[in-house]
């Protein structure tokens, strides 16, 4: 409120509202920063592309401010029912098994965060991307883009229909695969706190020589990257269900990309 009344406000009252900015300045309490083995380094050799593009000096933490913990938030108005439901986006069924994914978006307090942008992006079930990069020898399907958004409810609950994706060869080592995932974004309470991860399927065969898999340190923070299958999400014949919930900080937090 203080930001909106210096821009309608006389020069007069100006000093006031600066005082008010000040104090809220002051009063900051800054995220809570996750354990480092929790989330995955920037460089981890055994991930070729992270030797090139990784930093060679330390990073250099910069303070929270408020536009780091406040800001304007992305609106609602474009996002609609269908966009979550990546299974009809076209004249057709697109070819695959169908899934149905659900969860809740928290904070470090374990309180849902309400009416947040996720979006999600993957392959189909050949393993292949709809993007001009991708050509590898898999088909693509006419009718599944691979894409979808949803906002979450006033208890932080999403949810998705889609197809399960495959996995895919990616060239980082001789044989190399990468596990079924699914990509996620959330948007958090300003444009700095978008947030990116990735979330895999149950007993994958492919976690132990996957390298961005194994970049996190601590097992219990990769286990926060797999989904769980839930009876209680499965649609009766029509799609198996998976809960993966999402925590954006504290010790229990879901591990990100990019993230320091």
């Amino acid at each position: 409120m203080c930001l909106l009344l210096l821009l309608t406000k006389p020069p007069a009252f100006h000093s006031l509202h600066f005082s008010c900015i000040s104090e809220s300045v002051r009063n900051i309490v800054p995220y809570r920063r996750p354990p480092a083995e929790s989330q995955p380094p920037y460089l981890y050799e055994p991930y070729r592309s992270t030797v090139q593009r990784s930093p060679r000096q330390p990073l250099v933490l910069l303070p929270h401010t408020l536009s780091e913990i406040t800001g304007p938030v992305y609106g609602h108005s474009d996002v609609t029912e269908a966009d979550s439901d990546l299974t009809r986006q076209h004249a057709g069924e697109p070819q695959g098994e169908r899934i149905i994914v659900t969860g809740r978006v928290l904070d470090d307090n374990v309180r849902p965060v309400p009416r947040t942008l996720v979006e999600i992006w993957q392959t189909n079930a050949a393993g292949r991307y709809r993007h001009s990069s991708d050509n590898h020898p898999a088909p693509l399907d006419p009718n599944f883009t691979g894409a979808g958004r949803a906002l979450t409810d006033d208890d932080g609950f999403y949810r998705f229909t889609t197809i399960k994706p495959g996995a895919y060869p990616w060239r980082n080592h001789s044989n190399a695969w990468r596990p079924a995932h699914i990509h996620f974004s959330v948007f958090g309470p300003a444009f700095v706190t978008r947030l990116v991860t990735q979330m895999y399927f149950p007993g994958d065969p492919l976690f132990g020589y996957d390298p961005i898999f194994q970049s996190i340190a601590d097992e219990r923070a990769r286990q926060r990257l797999v989904a769980e299958f839930d009876l209680a999400t499965t649609k009766p014949e029509w799609a198996l269900g998976y809960r993966f919930n999402i925590v954006l900080r504290g010790r229990a937090a879901t591990p990100f990309e990019g993230r320091p």
